[in-house]
């Protein structure tokens, strides 16, 4: 699957339970988790940490990704990680 896909996919994932974790959680879980060392997943993995409160673990893929949106509120961190799957 391409890296497009899966960055969409995830993205879908974690808007489709309202930011909440559970299966779909899950399941973005292991597609971030596949493309590890991939900015834009650790991004995501960064996100799907703080969903769960596992404040500590987003840091830790927050400074891996170079990037840090959790202040910002789970739906506009999920926009910005829209916004970095669409870059070139």
């Amino acid at each position: 699957m391409p890296v497009q896909s899966d960055a969409d996919q995830a993205l879908d994932l974690i808007e489709t339970d309202d930011f909440q974790p559970g299966p779909n959680w899950e399941k973005a879980h292991e597609i971030a988790q596949h493309h590890e060392g991939e900015a834009l997943f650790d991004a995501i993995n960064a996100l799907l940490h703080r969903i769960e409160g596992d404040l500590s673990n987003a840091s830790y893929w927050d400074r891996r990704a170079g990037t840090d949106f959790g202040g910002a509120g789970h739906p506009r961190e999920l926009a910005a990680l829209r916004s970095m799957a669409v870059k070139p």
